[in-house]
């Protein structure tokens, strides 16, 4: 063989492995990949929304569910009409409405004249077969777009948010709005925390078409349909939220304060039964309403929680038997001085010798510095953590925020001391309520939910859940004596109900601004459960900065028994005698 045939032999025995190896490249390794490419280039698709779950009460009623709307499109093969004509007869049913009933007729005709336009543009696409033209138009425009008698013109099923309830539970549902690319998208509450379970999933289109982009007359055009979200049953009752509405409204303007908050939970399940604040917005129409009303207060803003944190620590000392309901208070004769700072009662009252009971009943801050001391830092820390306060509570809602407890380590005298009387510590509304439930629950702590199931194709049940065991069942027994005669013998005495043992407590907390307090602004709490002896509820309320009295037995206490008498009637739970 010459060495000319070696060569020539040789050169195709190499390009042939090249070829091989390429092929194997392209066929084997980037197969997917390319195959991907080739489909994308040869078709297009576009996504049609799908219907939203509903969100339920636990007693059958929607507060979230959605009316009939229809996505318009032109299928553009088939569309024969003169473009501008069509355009403009379109966008007179099609532009949107402006947001304000006072707008002029400028504005009006703006709006007109940009549909108009957008509607032309698309119209006149030539590398799309389908493009659509106005999302989520009413029945009535449906019928309005019909009746011009346009080929190519179609209509997709897609639906509007609707609340049968108005702005009842705006806070705890969230709203819907539009994500980057125009598909619905749940924002704050359950809308935005069960987004995934809420909107389903969309459906496709899909449209062939040329090498140069434009749509093959004769080419596929199908998909597959959209599917329906899931439904979402709360745990909350729409009488019982009912009640806490209209009694919050009233109290905040009888009381003059610049904001208000409810919050109901069922201790043996953590499940919530009513959430209510003022100020709210209108979900439905949500773009008018500042952003800051968006979170909901009783899990995204953090207070000094004040007098009514004074039970968790009294549970603490309880519990680690430092104390005893009986013990007497040996530092309670006078003001105590901490270094550079003085405690002193909120009344300038001193009760010498009083029991642990009693430093409840009077909310006396000196004897809860006796308490604290009793309990130590380390431990107090580890109790108030097991209770919840500086950890997510977990509840089902997107915006909780968690304030953050200072490490013991880094605890002074006067952080042990003010801690132990329920300042210089934040909480949220949902981590306090949370805590005191589970001295209702036998010490039991329980995760926080709103929805109790989710509806689909197949029912999931969300359990209750235990997150740990705080305080002993004694020490509850213990603590919810001293609540009831907190109630029965304290300072918002007035406010009890005959016939019924309630365990409760208030609280007064300063304002804090810029690192002082602001000496006539407060946060009126109260914090309670009842009957006291198997709990029904726990019950949160809270009025920011009223103005007829800074002091929680006059505005929170009251507010908190009007709902209570009326829950009390609801429930059928009859008087102890």
């Amino acid at each position: 063989m010459t060495d000319r045939i070696r060569f020539t032999l040789t050169l195709f025995l190499f390009f042939g492995v090249v070829i091989t190896l390429r092929l194997f490249y392209w066929q084997i390794i980037s197969g997917s990949e390319l195959a991907a490419l080739a489909d994308s280039q040869h078709s297009s698709l576009i996504q049609v929304p799908s219907q939203r779950g509903k969100i339920i009460t636990s007693d059958g009623f929607s507060l979230v569910s959605n009316q009939p709307a229809y996505l318009t499109y032109a299928y553009l093969p088939q569309f024969t009409e003169d473009i501008d004509k069509a355009a403009f007869k379109l966008a007179q049913i099609l532009a949107p409405e402006p947001e304000s009933t006072t707008a002029s007729a400028k504005l009006t005709r703006q709006l007109i004249e940009n549909t108009e336009a957008t509607i032309a543009s698309r119209l006149a696409n030539q590398n799309v077969a389908w493009t659509p033209l106005a999302r989520k138009i009413t029945p009535e425009q449906k019928a309005q777009v019909e009746a011009l008698g346009y080929s190519g013109i179609g209509f997709e099923n897609e639906s509007i948010r609707f609340y049968p309830e108005a702005s009842m539970s705006a806070h705890l549902l969230g709203f819907v709005g539009s994500d980057q690319n125009g598909l619905a998208q749940g924002y704050f509450g359950l809308e935005g925390f069960y987004n995934l379970e809420l909107r389903g999933r969309a459906g496709i289109i899909r449209q062939e078409k040329d090498a140069t982009g434009k749509p093959i007359l004769v080419g596929g055009f199908g998909g597959f349909e959209s599917k329906n979200g899931r439904n979402l049953v709360l745990y909350l009752d729409r009488s019982v939220q009912r009640i806490v509405e209209a009694a919050l409204e009233e109290a905040i303007k009888r009381y003059g304060a610049k904001s208000g908050e409810v919050l109901i939970m069922e201790p043996a399940t953590g499940g919530i039964i009513a959430s209510a604040s003022f100020p709210h917005y209108d979900p439905s129409d949500f773009s008018k309403f500042d952003n800051s009303l968006f979170k909901n207060p009783a899990v995204a803003d953090s207070y000094e929680p004040g007098s009514t944190f004074k039970v968790l620590v009294v549970a603490a000392a309880l519990d680690e038997g430092v104390v005893e309901p009986d013990t007497k208070c040996d530092i309670c004769e006078g003001p105590l001085t901490i270094g550079e700072y003085t405690i002193s009662t909120w009344n300038q009252k001193y009760n010498p010798g009083i029991t642990t009971t009693e430093i409840i009943q009077y909310s006396d801050n000196v004897g809860m510095v006796f308490v604290g001391r009793k309990i130590g830092k380390e431990k107090l820390h580890q109790y108030l953590t097991n209770f919840g306060i500086g950890q997510p509570t977990g509840i089902d809602l997107e915006e909780e925020t968690t304030p953050q407890l200072r490490p013991w380590e880094k605890w002074g005298d006067i952080h042990l001391a003010t801690t132990s009387f329920g300042q210089g510590v934040a909480v949220t509304g949902v981590q306090m309520l949370t805590a005191v439930s589970a001295i209702a629950n036998g010490g039991k702590l329980m995760q926080p939910q709103v929805v109790h199931e989710i509806q689909g194709a197949t029912t999931v049940s969300l359990n209750s859940k235990q997150v740990r065991q705080v305080i002993s069942p004694e020490t509850a027994e213990e603590m919810t004596r001293i609540m009831v005669n907190a109630v029965t013998n304290g300072e918002a005495q007035w406010t009890k109900i005959k016939g019924y043992q309630i365990a409760g407590k208030t609280g007064t907390a300063q304002v804090a601004i810029a690192g002082n307090y602001d000496e006539e602004k407060t946060i009126a709490s109260f914090v309670g459960f009842a009957p006291a002896d198997k709990p029904k509820f726990a019950m949160l309320v809270k009025l920011r900065e009223p103005t007829t009295s800074p002091w929680a037995a006059e505005t929170a206490a009251p507010l908190w028994t009007s709902i209570a008498r009326k829950l009390f009637l609801y429930y059928g739970i009859p008087p102890d005698s």
